[in-house]
């Protein structure tokens, strides 16, 4: 494991919604919130209505330039949020999570709680100067950004589809 499991989630998290904006786009309805929402463990409030989704939506564009800065513009992102958010660190122990650090309170929006564990999840890649873990595809035609959690630091595609494409051209390349 690279990280804490809360940091792992929070970061999967935000690579999700930030894929999501691509096309086609993959969070239009309250319900593909309601999945993001359960995939990815998230508790406190939840509105399930459609300013929520729009609110959670119109973050998209900042996780993307949070997840693809570089170290430097990654910190004045994360101290931004966190100051936007009045983030007070607390450790928190629920459900099937053990102390972990929430900074929010559970009753605020969905849209800012995420952006604040986000930014927490961001600190433990900073310090760890482990920023290489993020980037984007490397599939020319793809800007998806993608999240390496390997031992070896092997992951250069976001999805298998793009692995796949490339390996086929690689193949096809070497065919001729």
């Amino acid at each position: 494991m690279v990280f804490t499991h809360d940091t792992e989630l929070a970061l999967q998290a935000a690579v999700t919604l930030a894929n999501s904006a691509d096309e086609p786009d993959t969070l239009t309805e309250v319900a593909d919130l309601d999945r993001v929402w359960e995939e990815f463990s998230y508790t406190g409030r939840h509105d399930r209505t459609r300013a929520e989704l729009d609110a959670v939506r119109a973050l998209r564009p900042r996780l993307r330039q949070l997840l693809t800065a570089d170290r430097d513009g990654a910190v004045a992102e994360v101290n931004q949020m966190l100051s936007e958010a009045r983030a007070v660190p607390q450790l928190v122990r629920h459900d099937t999570f053990d102390w972990h650090i929430h900074a929010i309170e559970p009753e605020q929006p969905l849209d800012r709680r995420i952006l604040v564990e986000t930014a927490l999840a961001m600190i433990d890649v900073i310090r760890a100067d482990e920023m290489s873990r993020l980037a984007v595809c490397d599939d020319d035609t793809c800007d998806s950004v993608v999240l390496d959690l390997s031992r070896n630091r092997s992951k250069r595609f976001c999805s298998t589809t793009c692995g796949n494409r490339n390996a086929v051209a690689a193949y096809r390349a070497r065919q001729k």
